[in-house]
């Protein structure tokens, strides 16, 4: 079915932080998909110039107020992540479909609870990992599932950037305690591993290092220091299957050279993925590269036409891909389908997060459950 001929899914918004802001409202009002009814921020001017920028039909005067609205059929949750459990609580006791922003709490005990509590209410539920629908994502995945690069051998992955310094704005001040479970290795790494092993399979038994290089941390705005055990690296080897391994470092920090590069080998080729960021602005797009057979030369494969599906836009890629992620949800709830990644693959990740911090901790290799 059309866009167009799809009646649009009924919004409302709880937090309107930088992402909220930069990406999820652009996002909604952007997808014909979608019309945006309500928004609530414990800041009211800040949910008051949102309604004023993007047309939002008012603004609710509580979370419950908000979530309560008979006109509303998807709850979008962007507070905090210490926030994030109750909030969806809430949004579930009430029967709405719900979207909640990764991570989607602070604990795996949190997150198992969410989603048996979705499963026994019959909600709908997704979580913010929308990396594994960028086009260059999609378009690897499929090379791999065609037999591009033959049986997998091995997979690299190396991700930075330049924030998560010792020194910190205040705007990411919220990533520096660890109960709140927003370090890079939780949301960097988050998103970058579900992106990956959306397209080689999941690791079955890994191996893993989460250091904390920055003991103390600085908010330039105030000068206050703040000591945090917070990993600042996740170094990760594992197994994908009975033969096929894994590697991944995930550092911030980096102050020169940030990036991405992925290489992906096989029994009959090889791929290399490479961005010159971590986030993603306006014109940072994936470049893929593959060679076919034995020594040859690695050359540029263009994301086919086929894979771009969202209107025209100029919004930067980051934002982009967080569009993808909204636009398969639209097609599920169309279509009776469950694309999206749901509580059951956050679940999933937080299990991956802890068992590498455990590994770290026990120095030892750590099984991991593959299904969810």
């Amino acid at each position: 079915m059309e866009a167009s001929q799809v009646v649009p899914l009924r919004v409302g918004v709880i937090g309107v932080g930088n992402w909220a802001k930069h990406g999820h409202l652009r996002v909604l009002d952007l997808l014909p998909q979608y019309t945006l009814q309500a928004v609530y921020s414990h800041r009211r001017e800040a949910a008051e110039a949102a309604a004023r920028e993007y047309r939002i039909t008012r603004v609710a005067g509580s979370i419950d107020e908000l979530i309560d609205s008979a006109d509303i059929d998807l709850v979008v949750v962007l507070n905090t992540a210490p926030q994030h459990a109750q909030t969806v609580k809430r949004v579930i006791a009430a029967g709405k479909h719900v979207y909640c922003e990764w991570p989607l709490t602070t604990t795996l005990a949190e997150s198992k609870e969410l989603l048996k509590l979705a499963k026994e209410r019959g909600v709908r539920h997704v979580v913010g990992l929308q990396r594994r629908f960028a086009p260059h994502n999609r378009y690897v995945r499929d090379l791999i599932q065609q037999g591009y690069v033959g049986e997998l051998r091995s997979v690299r992955m190396h991700v930075s950037m330049n924030y998560f310094q010792a020194t910190r704005s205040r705007a990411l001040e919220w990533t520096v305690p660890p109960e709140n479970f927003s370090s890079v290795v939780s949301i960097y790494g988050g998103h970058f591993l579900d992106m990956l092993f959306s397209g080689t399979g999941w690791p079955v038994s890994i191996a893993a290092l989460t250091p904390n290089q920055f003991p103390s941390v600085t908010i330039r705005e105030t000068g206050a220091s703040m000591p945090t055990s917070t990993p600042d690296q996740l170094v990760l080897a594992g197994m994908l299957n009975d033969h096929a391994v894994v590697s991944v470092h995930i550092e911030g920090g980096k102050r020169n050279g940030s990036g991405v590069q992925i290489d992906i080998t096989g029994t009959e080729g090889d791929l290399r993925i490479t961005n010159e960021s971590a986030f993603g602005d306006v014109g940072d797009d994936y470049a893929i590269f593959g060679a076919h057979g034995d020594r040859q030369p690695l050359e540029r494969l263009h994301v086919p036409q086929s894979y771009l599906r969202l209107p025209e836009s100029g919004l930067p890629s980051a934002v982009l891909e967080l569009a993808e992620l909204y636009w398969e949800y639209a097609h599920d709830v169309a279509n009776g389908t469950h694309a999206a990644p749901s509580f059951a693959d956050a679940v999933q990740m937080h299990d991956l997060i802890d068992s590498a911090q455990r590994s770290f901790l026990s120095r030892e290799f750590v099984q991991l459950n593959a299904g969810k």
